[in-house]
């Protein structure tokens, strides 16, 4: 993995190489790519991982071994579109499974605390929708939900 553009780096107590085997698992279109260990001079033993960079979906992650100084939380998270509702109860299954924790507005954080918003195609449509009447319903019936159900938000966005 070289080359220009961003990259994510996801600072972790020692899982770096298991989180990054786990989201490869996950994710369909996913890579592991280098590993780089310490050397004698550390930091820490040598041969312990230090950094491992993989791909999720095209974009590229380093996962850091930094220690426990740092820990994740919902100021930043990553969004997955969903082409469907069978795709959003994968991911969501796949992510909270472990350890993982479900949460509001179909927010969940995975066992390693990171976390991820799981949004289906055309929620984002409904809730900002130009009818504010429709646009109320949709919003409320998401508000109401951990994981996105996008039949439950369709049928309060048309009125049902």
């Amino acid at each position: 993995m070289t080359g220009k553009g961003l990259i994510t780096c996801l600072w972790f107590d020692g899982q770096a190489e298991e989180a990054a085997h786990h989201y490869v698992s996950i994710f369909k279109d996913a890579a592991l790519g280098r590993i780089v260990r310490t050397g004698p001079a550390g930091p820490g033993p040598a041969g312990k991982v230090l950094t491992v960079e993989f791909e999720l979906n095209g974009q590229r992650f380093v996962g850091l071994n930094g220690g426990p100084q740092f820990t994740f939380d919902e100021a930043v998270s990553f969004q997955i579109h969903c082409a469907d509702q069978e795709e959003v109860d994968y991911y969501w299954q796949r992510l909270t499974e472990g350890g993982g924790a479900e949460s509001e507005c179909g927010w969940l954080k995975d066992k390693y605390g990171v976390s991820w918003q799981v949004i289906p195609d055309g929620l984002i449509d409904m809730i900002g929708d130009a009818d504010e009447e429709r646009s109320a319903r949709a919003m409320s019936a998401m508000l109401s939900m951990q994981k996105i159900d996008i039949a439950a938000i369709r049928k309060a966005f048309d009125g049902a």
